[in-house]
């Protein structure tokens, strides 16, 4: 079994990787995350997927797999990251209401010179939200740390009518396009046939 190292401290991407069997370590990335000039919200979370992956591949062995991974929230071609404030959090929420946007999600994998990067694109639908749910839900606190001020698995699901796509990309990892993609690098899940 090949070693694998998930470069991510999201404790969701870590309890969706290991659903699919796999035994793995995490080592958090640090990289810039900035949006780069003319960069399209696709090329943005490949970029940072890969570089994700990289940063950590070139301080291991040849054999090791490194798979990065990296979420955003899109409406309109505009890039919605995470609130810095409640401000920011409602003009989110409040563009997202009654419409439909994307989230892309991608996983990248690095083995010594190799590399392979894949994006999922999911849609999703929200209800209308008036303003007080919006106060509400940040005071929560599960808005303050997630892409598009949101996080799908907690509270804010009761906001989606509708999802067309993947709803594990949406929380963080695209369990079949993960598996897939791992498997052709010889790092199968336990069930997978060769």
């Amino acid at each position: 079994m090949k070693k694998l190292i998930l470069a991510s401290q999201s404790p969701r991407r870590r309890e969706l990787l290991a659903q699919l069997g796999y035994q793995f370590t995490c080592c958090p990335a640090d990289i810039d995350e900035t949006v780069q000039l003319h960069e399209s919200p696709k090329e943005y979370v490949e970029r940072l997927a890969l570089e994700k992956s990289a940063c950590i591949a070139k301080e291991q062995a040849e054999t090791t797999l490194v798979l990065g991974s990296d979420t955003c929230v899109v409406y309109q071609n505009c890039i919605l990251g995470k609130p810095e404030n409640l401000a920011q959090a409602t003009d989110h929420l409040t563009r997202l209401s009654g419409n439909t946007h994307q989230v892309l999600t991608a996983i990248a994998v690095v083995q010594g010179q190799f590399s392979k990067a894949v994006v999922v694109c999911t849609d999703v639908t929200f209800k209308t939200l008036t303003t007080q749910e919006i106060i509400n839900y940040w005071h929560t606190g599960e808005p303050q740390d997630k892409a598009g001020s949101y996080g799908i698995q907690g509270i804010a699901g009761q906001f989606v009518k509708h999802i067309c796509g993947s709803y594990s990309a949406v929380v963080g990892l695209p369990l079949y396009e993960t598996a897939q993609l791992l498997a052709e690098f010889s790092c199968p899940t336990p069930v997978h046939s060769s």
